[in-house]
């Protein structure tokens, strides 16, 4: 299959829980990544939630460089590194099919819809009832 590697950039959209990630990414000559007009470093603060983010890039081992900006929304801080992390496999993807079977093994490309039950009626939380006594 043909490659396109003309285009400005690939846009594509991470979710996991309820953190949403838009993520654009673009050719350049080196790796840079930037959340929210913030840098990595200061967005995700931790060496974990920074290796998580960018995970994609690092695990397909694609020998070009990527602009990465992402516009995030909701849920926690590590539901939002988990959900650039999907967006940038979804985008590296569409970048290069090959790169498809690799991010699969991973996991990457899996949306990880587990969220928080809705709390219902009558219980204290989403499944727990109120203690119940015979008398």
């Amino acid at each position: 299959m043909e490659q396109n590697h003309t285009e400005r950039y690939i846009e594509t959209v991470g979710r996991r829980k309820t953190a949403t990630a838009r993520v654009r990414i673009s050719p350049s000559t080196k790796n840079s990544f930037t959340f929210n007009d913030k840098a990595l470093e200061v967005y995700f603060p931790t060496k974990d939630l920074q290796s998580i983010a960018t995970e994609a890039i690092t695990t397909s081992k694609v020998p070009a460089k990527f602009t990465v900006t992402a516009v995030v929304k909701g849920g926690g801080i590590h539901g939002q590194a988990e959900a650039v992390r999907h967006g940038i496999s979804r985008a590296l993807n569409e970048y290069d099919v090959e790169l498809r079977g690799v991010l699969k093994k991973a996991g990457f490309l899996k949306r990880d819809p587990r969220a928080k039950e809705r709390r219902k009626f009558g219980l204290k939380k989403a499944r727990k009832a109120p203690q119940w006594s015979k008398r």
